[in-house]
């Protein structure tokens, strides 16, 4: 049996596009340093090591879409695009796990 399709992708511009790249790829480094979460301190470390890249590239993202006039996020849109790239798991890992999860 095939998985279910996902729905497709909202109509992004190249900016807002790599606006939600790169913030996924800083949410999953953020969520490998949680503390809150299992793991070792060296997986950690590589991950806060890789977050000050990721974290230049994102405000690079930010400040691509300023120059080219985009003003505004369009934060339906874009939480759209989030939930189809599993941005609510992904974040979920962020934050600090309730008492029943931990």
């Amino acid at each position: 049996m095939l998985p279910p399709e996902l729905p497709p992708l909202p109509a992004l511009t190249r900016a807002e596009g790599e606006l939600i790249d790169r913030y996924l790829e800083v949410v999953d480094l953020l969520g490998r340093v949680n503390p809150a979460h299992h793991g070792d301190t060296y997986r950690g470390l590589r991950a806060a090591q890789a977050l000050v890249g990721r974290a230049t590239a994102l405000r690079d993202a930010l400040a691509l879409m300023h120059q080219r006039g985009e003003a505004e996020l369009h934060a339906p849109t874009l939480a759209r695009a989030l939930r189809v790239l599993d941005g609510e798991r992904r974040t979920a890992r962020v934050t600090v796990p309730s008492h029943s999860d931990s």
